[in-house]
């Protein structure tokens, strides 16, 4: 069975669709359930829901998928047996299991949406980004902060709920809302890759207009530096998968989307230096941590792997191995504060990108990619380079490498690239069993 052939699919039954949701939630609240003293199971309702969503898609598993899942794993494998003080195996090991875990669940996903009818995964994305908008209303007017805070106070860490409320007040006016997670970057990640996402799967003619009413949304509901980002997802889109239809030549396409992507850039610096000038000032004068943290910080320590560990880099999960040199690293960049507080090494590596070259250095890290191109590939993807890009821009605002998270934007990625290319309704399960010819001049009939 190849991709192409799971174009004749059922719809989803409600039982997929609510496993689907209930993947998506586990993903927005990264909520973690303690398997063993040293193995935690992250977003734990997504990997509920994924596993059984596989045992749902069992027959929809090719041995091709399997062979470049296991190629895949074997690489990491080969990393974590090359990386430097064997005496942090046990730790890269916990790791690889860590990321075993959210790359099996992450490909049930891609199966699930793969068998659904585009309209329907892009009723569902829909709903679950304005669940959140409204949710975020209801929280900042409607009196659903207390139970919001009081949930996550049971959920999380004292160490990982966010306590900013003061500096949001001084940098957006306002406090930002959490809705039931550990802090509001989660909320604005969770509406960009679902909105962005959409935005690929969605048939409307006017798609781009919505989109650009959802980004509108998030400025007024639930700003953040994140929404930056769901403006440039949309380049990726543009130029690889919009407009690839039959009957218009490539070169026009290209140029269109690359003038309407070049546009889309530069509503992004203007908007984002407009509702953003307070962080980006800030940022400038170097008293943004958490900016430091996710972008400049991991970025410095990433180019010092490559210098000092390119083989290899710090191992999977490594990061207590490398702890003295990222201290390093931060005491000698000019954008770093020596009055910021680091608990603890991982804290301040928040971006999965970059944490990719960290792991696994230069030689591995592009093994690995290699690997992870040749499998997506195998699973039918129509366009690499907007899988990776849409998975390294995500990258800028989500740390956890081997977290179900990370995984999950890169094949969700996948499947709503392939689903962008269906251009007719799915057949129900009655015409499957109609002969070839019959099903073709049906779906060609006015």
């Amino acid at each position: 069975m190849t991709a192409a052939s799971l174009h004749l699919s059922r719809r989803l039954d409600a039982l997929d669709t609510a496993l689907i949701v209930v993947f998506l939630l586990g993903l927005y609240m990264g909520v973690s359930l303690q398997i063993t003293e040293k193995i935690p199971l992250t977003c734990a309702p997504s990997g509920a829901a994924g596993l059984l969503l596989l045992w749902r898609r069992r027959d929809r598993i090719q041995p091709a998928h399997l062979a470049g899942l296991l190629v895949v794993l074997a690489l990491y494998l080969g990393s974590v047996l090359s990386a430097g003080d064997v005496s942090f195996l046990s730790k890269r090991f916990t790791g690889l299991v860590q990321l075993t875990y959210s790359l099996v669940i992450a490909y049930a996903m891609f199966l699930t949406l793969l068998e659904g009818e585009r309209d329907q995964i892009a009723t569902i994305l829909l709903v679950f980004c304005l669940v959140i908008i409204a949710g975020c209303l209801l929280e900042a007017y409607g009196g659903l902060r207390p139970l919001s805070d009081r949930v996550r106070e049971m959920l999380y860490d004292p160490g990982v709920v966010y306590d900013s409320d003061r500096r949001d007040e001084i940098l957006y006016g306002r406090i930002r809302p959490k809705l039931f997670t550990s802090e509001p970057s989660a909320v604005t990640f969770a509406y960009t890759h679902c909105a962005s996402v959409w935005l690929v799967v969605s048939r409307w003619r006017y798609n781009l207009a919505v989109y650009a009413g959802l980004i509108g949304l998030a400025l007024v509901v639930l700003p953040g530096p994140t929404l930056v980002l769901m403006m440039l997802l949309s380049v990726p889109y543009l130029i690889f998968l919009a407009g690839a239809r039959q009957g218009r030549p490539q070169a026009t396409r290209l140029i269109g989307a690359a003038a309407l992507s070049c546009v889309v850039v530069l509503i992004a610096i203007v908007l984002g230096m407009t509702f953003f000038a307070a962080r980006i000032t800030e940022m400038r004068h170097g008293d943004d941590a958490s900016f430091f943290y996710r972008f400049t910080g991991p970025m410095l320590v990433a180019f010092d792997m490559f210098r000092h560990h390119p083989w290899a880099g710090s191992g999977l999960t490594g990061e207590n191995y490398i702890a003295g040199e990222v201290l390093n690293v931060y005491m000698n960049s000019g954008s770093f504060s020596s009055a910021w507080r680091i608990p603890k090494i991982g804290d301040v590596l928040t971006n999965y990108f970059w944490l990719h070259w960290i792991y696994l250095g230069m030689v591995w890290g592009v093994a690995v990619v290699v690997g992870l191109s040749w499998w997506l590939r195998k699973l039918g993807t129509p366009s690499l380079l907007f899988c990776w890009i849409v998975w390294t821009i995500l990258g800028q605002a989500s740390g956890s490498y081997v977290g179900p998270k990370t995984w999950a934007v890169l094949l969700i990625a996948a499947a709503a690239a392939i689903l962008s290319t269906r251009e007719t309704p799915l057949a129900s399960p009655r015409d499957e069993r109609r002969p070839l010819f019959q099903q073709r001049l049906a779906r060609i009939a006015p």
